[in-house]
């Protein structure tokens, strides 16, 4: 296998999630800043264009990072990051879902609209005048998971998922692009620290 790198929190949820798993594969890093995965090498292996990729062992090649992080779990069971039982994969298949459309996907069309939009405005479609919106609705559903964090370690209770992963990665990412964690977000700022306490976090 080989993965596709680059900058962003998308390749880092995926590099995070298989030092979880203590899964270690070959990669090659695609310069996103310089659109070389907007380039005809790296659009076929993801007509989209977007990153990161896997490249299975068949010549087959994955893209979408929960597709990637499900195929990695599904080589390499344990330790379970999604779940070990049908009850507890919904569990972090439901909280991974509410994550990905409520924040991460409001949270980075934010960024692309506004202080991305010199990247992005000649690569996909932009619209400046939703940034803002976008954003508010980011903090709006993160406010939300405050309060269903609330005698919580992890998003999935005691157990660390790729929930966590996939909201760490998108937490972290809007701190460093003008959409911090509200401080007053007690939960959530007990869980980040907890989080980012582990070593997969270094990957």
């Amino acid at each position: 296998m080989k993965f596709y790198n680059s900058v962003g929190p998308n390749p880092r949820m995926v590099r995070m999630f298989m030092a979880e798993k203590g899964v270690t594969i070959p990669s090659q890093d695609v310069n996103l800043m310089a659109g070389e995965n907007r380039q005809d090498e790296h659009l076929k292996r993801n007509p989209h264009g977007q990153m990161p990729c896997l490249e299975l062992d068949n010549g087959q090649f994955v893209s979408e990072i929960l597709a990637i992080c499900e195929y990695l779990e599904d080589k390499n069971p344990n330790p379970p990051l999604i779940g070990a039982t049908a009850e507890e994969k919904a569990e972090a298949r439901m909280w991974t879902r509410r994550i990905d459309l409520n924040i991460c996907e409001p949270m980075a069309a934010g960024f692309r609209f506004s202080q991305g939009l010199p990247l992005f405005q000649n690569r996909i479609v932009t619209v400046p005048e939703a940034a803002d919106g976008l954003k508010k609705i980011a903090q709006d559903r993160l406010k939300w998971l405050d309060g269903q964090m609330e005698g919580k370690d992890y998003v999935c209770g005691k157990r660390f998922t790729i929930a966590d992963v996939l909201l760490f990665s998108f937490v972290e990412f809007g701190g460093q692009v003008g959409q911090p964690l509200n401080p007053e977000f007690k939960n959530l700022t007990a869980w980040f620290a907890r989080v980012k306490d582990r070593s997969s976090t270094k990957a």
